[in-house]
């Protein structure tokens, strides 16, 4: 098998925005409600989990820390919803996708790194690869489908892919 170095990214927008979307207030627009007690922002993710009666699925994640390099086998992917994933910690986290397609391309895969203050919608039929926790247990808020029907897919990768560290100091 052939072996591949993939290097993290800062998680950007723009960058991000061909397999959904950046989940972060900096630079929102938002509004004061509460008395001026407490600031909301609106409309952060486009959520879409109602394909085929699904219903909106509010969740917790714990994911375990995972040791660097990682080796990438596989990705999963959800063809009746997004998904999305936002820390309630500010702890970051790495993120791994690949365009939609019949299987991942190994070519297209990028890995971004999350300032742990930033969350993903993931679109629907986005290749993905589970959590990625660095150094501590770390807690998300998830919003992805509940209902009837397989709503994931899982797809092998053909080859041993290895991403590296690229945090300051590492």
């Amino acid at each position: 098998m052939r072996e591949i170095t993939l290097r993290a990214s800062p998680l950007q927008a723009s960058d991000f925005a061909p397999y959904g979307e950046v989940i972060d207030t900096a630079g929102r627009e938002s509004r004061w409600i509460n008395d001026g007690t407490c600031r909301r922002f609106d409309g952060l993710a486009d959520i879409d989990v109602l394909a085929a009666d699904g219903r909106p699925l509010l969740s917790v994640f714990e994911a375990s820390p995972r040791a660097l390099p990682l080796r990438i086998h596989s990705l999963e992917r959800h063809p009746l919803s997004s998904q999305a994933f936002f820390p309630l910690e500010p702890h970051p986290f790495l993120v791994v996708v690949a365009h939609d397609g019949p299987a991942p391309l190994v070519e297209r895969l990028r890995v971004f790194q999350s300032s742990g203050r930033q969350g993903v919608n993931y679109r629907r039929n986005t290749w993905h690869h589970p959590l990625i926790a660095l150094d501590r247990l770390s807690r998300f808020l998830v919003i992805d489908r509940g209902g009837a029907g397989a709503n994931c897919d899982l797809a092998v990768i053909e080859a041993d892919m290895i991403f590296v560290d690229t945090r300051e100091g590492a």
